[in-house]
């Protein structure tokens, strides 16, 4: 076994057993997602032109979307919390691989979250949601899915490795929040104005959402939208394997410098 890949599990291992040291967070973290399912369902279900239990089945993609997207604030987060603590200059005096400590908090976070997404599964299931898709559809969508989260969980690294601050990561954090609402997550983009449409369907959870949608056999692919909207599957990819690509990288290099 490769030095990185030992070093990875390891770095892995440890992050585990500090969300099992914190099970509370990791709960209430884990049903933010399923309260919104209910409050969304059942409130905007009846303000928008879809009946209630067509709502939710359009909601449920979203939400698992808006979660993958979380991986931006639990990321940096975490990130800067050890930062601040001194946690990254006692791993950087150990003789570890550089590129571990991201690595192994980015494959840590990938295991919480496939774990914990089964109870939004099945909360969505219990309130009307289906899955229409075949199974290598369906095995397409929740690898899109995990491969959305890790790349986020990558730009959270970075940008809490860049703060160093536990207080500037929870503002950061919190901003985020409003990523998903100028998506498609929640409601349909057909109607907005021109401008904030673009915006909307250029956001990446507007394509993920768009191919777990597809997917799930839940709604076809709109027509006239953009092209990360219009080819979501392959939309998905591009901006996931773009963000690895760009802030993977980033985070070892700001892991390793330690400034």
């Amino acid at each position: 076994m490769s030095a990185l890949a030992y070093d990875g599990l390891a770095m892995t291992g440890r992050q585990l057993r500090r969300v099992r040291n914190s099970p509370g967070l990791a709960v209430l973290t884990q049903l933010m997602p399923v309260n919104m399912l209910l409050f969304f369902g059942y409130v905007f279900g009846s303000a928008l032109a879809m009946p209630g239990r067509e709502y939710r089945a359009f909601l449920v993609p979203g939400l698992l979307a808006a979660t993958a997207a979380g991986g931006l604030m639990t990321g940096m987060f975490q990130a800067a919390a050890d930062t601040h603590r001194g946690v990254m200059d006692r791993f950087r005096s150990l003789p570890v691989s550089r590129a571990a400590v991201p690595l192994g908090q980015a494959v840590a976070d990938l295991v919480v979250t496939a774990v914990g997404t089964v109870p939004l599964l099945l909360v969505g299931l219990a309130v009307g949601w289906r899955i229409e898709g075949s199974v290598p559809e369906v095995a397409c969508a929740v690898g899109l899915l995990l491969l959305f989260r890790f790349a986020c969980t990558c730009v959270g690294i970075h940008l809490g490795l860049l703060t160093r601050s536990e207080d500037a990561a929870g503002q950061l954090g919190a901003a985020s929040f409003v990523l998903p609402l100028l998506s498609d997550a929640y409601i349909p983009t057909g109607n907005l104005p021109g401008w904030l449409r673009t915006i909307a369907e250029w956001n990446p959870i507007s394509a993920v959402t768009t191919a777990l949608r597809d997917l799930f056999g839940n709604a076809p692919v709109p027509r006239g939208a953009a092209w990360p909207v219009a080819h979501p599957v392959a939309g998905s990819l591009a901006w996931s394997l773009a963000l690895i690509a760009v802030f993977l990288p980033l985070a070892v290099r700001r892991y390793r410098r330690g400034e």
